[in-house]
């Protein structure tokens, strides 16, 4: 089971035969080339923010991917930009080929009228995968430690979402195998230390690992 980072939320994962591509905000990052060469199966979009809405339709066009949001983002941009949805919500579970994945409650702006945001937790490739979206801390995020996560991406930029102290919090509600850091940085409003969160969480028991765009890991 293989993941990839290619910066802010975007991660791609794979597992040998699915391709699954999370929030690509990749041109407008700096990565027109990623957003031109990547070919996902699937695409997920947490909310409908532009820096994760991206470039998921122009993606999904090229390639044919269905793109997986929830069903009120589905209504308002996916659908209008003619592409084909697989559209769900929050606390539902969606089967496809590689697994499953369920939409997991974001405390965030939607980013459109009447649109929740989400998170995903992927079964995928014998592992479970935690993508939070753009999320402030929960209490919530103890049930998630009944999922018994492998690979828990996290944000930690504060201003629009938590930062590295809630993050740490997240952590030891979540209870993850690995915890990687994600939405910092690409703007001046969220830069952050990753490394100096790494450190916290593996202070505190825990396992982490900044990945820089582009790189990738098994898990």
């Amino acid at each position: 089971m293989e993941l990839r980072f290619l910066g802010h939320a975007c991660f791609l994962l794979d597992d040998g035969t699915c391709k699954v591509l999370t929030d690509p905000f990749l041109s407008g990052a700096g990565h027109p080339d990623w957003a031109e060469q990547v070919r996902p199966d699937y695409i997920f979009v947490t909310h409908g923010h532009g820096d994760h809405v991206g470039d998921a339709a122009a993606i999904a066009r090229r390639t044919g991917a269905q793109v997986c949001c929830t069903a009120d983002l589905a209504d308002a941009v996916f659908g209008p930009a003619g592409v084909t949805c697989i559209a769900g919500n929050l606390g539902g579970t969606v089967r496809l080929p590689f697994g499953s994945a369920k939409f997991i409650q974001a405390l965030h702006g939607g980013g459109a009228a009447g649109c929740p945001a989400c998170g995903f937790l992927f079964e995928m490739g014998g592992k479970t995968i935690y993508h939070a979206g753009d999320t402030a801390l929960t209490l919530d995020m103890a049930l998630l430690e009944d999922a018994h996560i492998d690979a828990a991406l996290l944000p930690i930029g504060d201003f629009y979402t938590m930062g590295p102290a809630d993050a740490l919090r997240a952590v030891k509600l979540i209870k993850p195998q690995l915890t990687i850091p994600m939405h910092y940085d690409t703007f001046p409003a969220i830069a952050q230390d990753p490394a100096a969160f790494a450190d916290a969480c593996q202070a505190a028991g825990y396992a982490a690992r900044v990945l820089q765009p582009g790189e990738k890991i098994t898990l």
